[in-house]
């Protein structure tokens, strides 16, 4: 049983679009985060034309211009204050790129024994039974990234690739996007010098696809900034980029593996740590208290479990998810942040795709997962970054925040293993996310699947059937797996769904996106529509009690 629709029904929580509205959890009038992710921008993305992708640059330039230029008025306007030291200058000319370590072309056109050697890497296991391929190329073809296999063996690969582009610009004067096949599907994304493909097998659509190319573009953009790598290939269109990327291949590998994994990239929105209120509040105020100072400090971020803590930042300022979703990669990807202060350059391409912000990243304490960033657009920062992460830490042990945190990341080991979601009083709900679009925050339950046994022995004594319901964790990947075709009929640029409700022998799982924000949410496979809807409304009543709790309802600034 299956059905959708763009009408809210007439019964449960949605008997009144304005009761809906007030109801909404998670609003406030001001986000740390910049809610402008959505589906719509990587459509938009997919339909431009060959001459507005060529004219298009991502991500909002000049930002740290910007604020070094509002700093230096400042200083002007009060000479007392201590003067503050620019970043790098991006814009200044190199003295020559390296040499170029040309890809060994392990395909010779006039060798049959090549394209045979060749052939037969491309039949071997080692690419055939992966799920998903991503392959990074240059606009000359040049092979950049692989997550699996070599890249040297798949040079003759990207050339055809390179070339299937080409052909399709200069016939059609179109942009290739992507190749249909019974079994598999191929989308590609082109972005300045570089060419993105993505070659799956999975149930992702065309624009989920597009999203995790968008990102690995992004995650290159982040090491090198947009700035040096138009400059590399408008000196040297056959320049090797695997040279300057060098150790970052980790980076990709972790963020595609990552992005199958939490449903915030599926939603473009970020995940907050659920922790009381006050001690929110606590934590939020050491930073400001410490760090208000610093003038030139553009974001404090606190994290810890791929979730959000606090955020402050400057004003007027703020950060996109993707940038966000960035930094945990950046932090759960390097394991040396937990043993030394770490100084580092950090491009948030959505924030300023153009220069870099300087970051001084360190975990809180050898107790704690937290790990706070300071982002600065000087360069020379380290010292007093340094000294405020201590007074940091310091008043957080004072207040035993740190406490709280670690609490809060241990919560799934209190939950009841037997009755899932029976401490929010609905235990029919295997699990659900939920998305406030005015905030692009995200809370999510534990994933768990319910599967039937059979008591076989209880079934041959008794001389019936007895089924006992057993509760086991959902892997990351499944659950993403079940919500992936529902996402993209919500976000369906051409027919969007407001609400879907979908039964079948396994579970019942019932989509709806209004205006302020969207719900996914998994029931047993028995579950009535009507009954699923009242459970929806006090779902939706439970998250609005515990919001103070669950997201950050303020944007505070230093």
């Amino acid at each position: 049983m299956a059905s959708t629709s763009n009408h809210v029904p007439s019964t449960g929580v949605v008997v009144e679009e304005n009761a809906v509205i007030d109801l909404e959890p998670g609003k406030c009038n001001e986000s740390i985060i910049n809610p402008t992710d959505s589906f719509e921008e990587f459509v938009s993305e997919m339909s431009s034309s060959l001459l507005e992708r060529n004219n298009s640059i991502d991500g909002k330039s000049g930002t740290i211009n910007e604020i070094q230029t509002e700093i230096a008025e400042t200083l002007q306007e009060n000479p007392h204050l201590k003067t503050a030291k620019s970043s790098d200058d991006l814009q200044s000319k190199d003295n020559g790129l390296p040499n170029s370590a040309s890809c060994s072309n392990l395909i010779d056109q006039n060798e049959e024994g090549h394209r045979d050697l060749q052939d037969d890497y491309l039949h071997s296991p080692e690419l055939v039974n992966k799920e998903k391929h991503v392959f990074i190329l240059s606009s000359a073809g040049k092979p950049i990234y692989s997550r699996y296999g070599n890249e040297d063996k798949l040079a003759g690969l990207c050339g055809v690739i390179q070339a299937l582009i080409s052909v399709v610009e200069d016939q059609n004067q179109d942009i290739l996007r992507s190749i249909q096949t019974p079994d598999c599907r191929a989308v590609f994304l082109v972005k300045g010098p570089l060419i993105l493909v993505a070659v799956s097998k999975s149930n992702e659509s065309e624009t989920q696809l597009v999203l995790q190319l968008t990102y690995a573009y992004n995650q290159i953009v982040s090491v090198l900034t947009l700035t040096q790598l138009t400059r590399i290939f408008e000196q040297r269109r056959n320049y090797d980029l695997r040279r300057l990327l060098s150790g970052a291949e980790r980076l990709i590998d972790n963020l595609l593996v990552f992005m199958e994994k939490d449903p915030a990239f599926l939603l473009g929105a970020v995940r907050c740590l659920p922790l009381p209120s006050n001690t929110r509040e606590s934590i939020t105020n050491a930073i400001i208290s410490s760090c208000s100072k610093i003038r030139n400090l553009v974001f404090a971020i606190l994290i810890a479990g791929n979730q959000l803590i606090t955020l402050v930042r400057m004003k007027k300022y703020s950060l996109h998810p993707s940038d966000i979703h960035l930094l945990f990669n950046l932090v759960r990807s390097s394991e040396s942040f937990k043993t030394a202060e770490s100084w580092t350059p950090i491009c948030l391409p959505k924030f300023d795709a153009t220069g870099f912000l300087h970051g001084h990243v360190s975990y809180i304490s050898e107790d704690c997962q937290a790990c706070l960033l300071l982002l600065t657009v000087q360069r020379d920062a380290f010292f007093p970054l340094s000294q405020a992460k201590h007074n940091i830490a310091e008043k957080l042990k004072r207040n035993n925040c740190i406490g709280h945190i670690n609490d809060a990341l241990n919560r799934i080991k209190d939950l009841p293993t037997t009755e899932p979601l029976k401490h929010i009083g609905i235990p029919e709900i295997r699990h659900f996310m939920y998305k406030c679009k005015s905030t692009a925050q995200l809370f999510t339950s534990d994933p768990v699947s319910v599967e039937r046994l059979q008591d076989y022995r209880a079934r041959h004594k008794e001389g019936g059937d007895i089924c006992e319901k057993k509760i086991e964790k959902l892997s990351d990947i499944d659950y993403i797996k079940k919500y992936r075709s529902f996402c993209n009929q919500i976000h369906c640029v051409s027919t969007p769904a407001k609400l879907i409700f979908k039964a079948n022998s396994e579970n019942t799982i019932l989509a709806w996106v209004t205006l302020g924000f969207e719900l996914y949410v998994t029931f047993d496979a028995l579950v009535e529509k009507n009954y699923a809807i009242t459970a929806v409304d006090r779902l939706l009543r439970w998250i609005k009690k515990e919001e103070e709790r669950i997201f950050i309802m303020n944007a505070p600034t230093f």
